[in-house]
């Protein structure tokens, strides 16, 4: 049960149920997600140890990143994800990279959906980490991914970011399924860093909207 409150609540936080800056109130989760408060409690404090949520006072809120805190998670990932990469186009299997493509094929039917694209860009970054057949990689990457969910809003919904990162999915699906991880690591270093530019770019016309 413990568990479960923790996984609904972390659930809830990468959907955008909760945003950054959002209270969360004990009571009204335990109702929501129809368990009793004690797991809940233990969830908030376990969601707090790991810096995701933080104190307002008696209250516990949504975490958010401030502009430095993000460019450090996007080194970290940059260099991760190029990891993953690699190792996946030695280990993955015929099936695993016929996911991926799979992956990227579908959603050519969500460009004008960010957010439907932002969850399945989640899974499709998830599927590169387990086919790096590296189990300590994908924790390490669990815990880059958990803290991206405390970003205010998708890179995606930037104008003309999903059809160009839906190029680079293909591109880096094609080095995987070519086993060519010196390929794969460069057109994930390079996808990250067009992400991490589009942020950048949200950032400054939030700053002067």
């Amino acid at each position: 049960m413990r568990d479960d409150a923790y996984t609904l609540i972390l659930a809830a936080i990468e959907s955008g149920t909760y945003r950054p800056g959002d209270r969360l109130v004990e009571s009204e989760l335990a109702e929501r997600f129809g368990v009793s408060r004690t797991p809940v409690r233990e969830a908030l404090q376990r969601l707090e140890t790991q810096q995701m949520l933080v104190r307002d006072g008696r209250s516990l809120i949504v975490a958010s990143l401030d502009h430095n805190q993000l460019a450090e998670l996007y080194v970290v990932r940059a260099e991760l994800e190029a990891l993953a990469g690699r190792l996946a186009a030695r280990h993955a299997t015929p099936e695993e990279v016929r996911v991926l493509a799979q992956m990227v094929a579908d959603d050519q039917k969500s460009l004008d959906d960010p957010e439907t694209l932002a969850r399945t860009n989640r899974r499709f970054h998830r599927q590169i980490h387990l086919a790096s057949h590296n189990r300590y990689l994908v924790q390490q990457l669990d815990l880059v991914h958990r803290s991206m969910a405390l970003m205010a809003r998708t890179s995606l919904a930037a104008e003309g970011r999903s059809v160009t990162a839906l190029s680079e999915h293909k591109r880096i699906v094609d080095a995987i399924a070519a086993g060519d991880g010196n390929a794969a690591d460069a057109e994930l270093r390079q996808h990250i860093s067009k992400a991490w530019e589009t942020r950048l770019k949200l950032e400054a016309q939030a700053d002067h909207g």
